[in-house]
């Protein structure tokens, strides 16, 4: 089995998270993929962040939705590096790209970006939110999509099926053999996230998961060896 080690915001747990700085640290970690997250600015630039508010991660306050990029790009995300648009990521780094999107027009922007710029093959598209996955999958013909979730049951592999996601990111804290095997009857492929400690390494391992998402690029390295 490939097991693939996804870059939560780069390598946040070293680095400024969904910075330029980060992505970077996580492809010379070796990491396989790295996940980001998109907002729109209150001009419509689709820009890096994980909150739909500066406040946690930057030296600023207020909502994305109501900054211009010209204000957010003012602020300082964490160790004097500034918040990234998506298309300076893609000229950043080369590693394959997850892309979770927050709602439906974080979704049209971003489909823009993929069709002008053939990257269906390049960044899968993730999100908790099931109806952004459907119309990331009706913009951008051949994109792959996974759905995420936190608190689920069986349930979720049914969700998944029905928006066209081939891929499951699932909270390892509540992640069960039985959504597994329903998962795998559905041919779907089923991630952990946040994987950061051995011990949910382990349980990643048991399950026969098909990656984790972490914080650290140390993962990396355990995760060939962890039985």
């Amino acid at each position: 089995m490939n097991f693939l080690t996804i870059g939560h915001r780069g390598v946040m747990g070293v680095e400024p998270e969904n910075t330029l700085r980060s992505f970077v640290a996580a492809q010379e970690a070796g990491l396989d993929v790295i996940e980001l997250d998109l907002h729109l600015s209150k001009d419509g630039a689709l820009v890096v962040m994980h909150d739909a508010r500066v406040d946690r991660t930057t030296d600023g306050t207020g909502a994305i939705a109501d900054k211009t990029l010209d204000e957010l790009r003012a602020l300082d995300a964490g160790r004097g590096e500034r918040i990234p648009l998506f298309l300076e990521v893609l000229d950043a780094v080369r590693t394959p790209l997850q892309a979770e999107i927050k709602d439906v027009r974080a979704a049209r922007a971003l489909a823009e970006v993929m069709n002008d710029r053939g990257l269906a093959d390049r960044v899968e598209v993730a999100s908790f939110h099931d109806e952004a996955i459907a119309e990331i999958a009706r913009l951008v013909p051949g994109v792959r999509t996974a759905l995420v979730a936190g608190r689920y049951g069986t349930d979720v592999v049914d969700r998944a099926v029905a928006v066209g996601a081939s891929r499951l990111c699932l909270n390892i804290r509540r992640v069960t053999l039985e959504v597994v095997e329903h998962a795998r009857k559905a041919d779907l492929s089923v991630f952990g996230w946040v994987v950061n400690t051995q011990d949910h390494l382990r349980l990643v391992r048991a399950l026969e998961l098909d990656g984790a998402t972490t914080d650290y690029p140390e993962i990396k390295r355990t995760g060939r060896f962890t039985a």
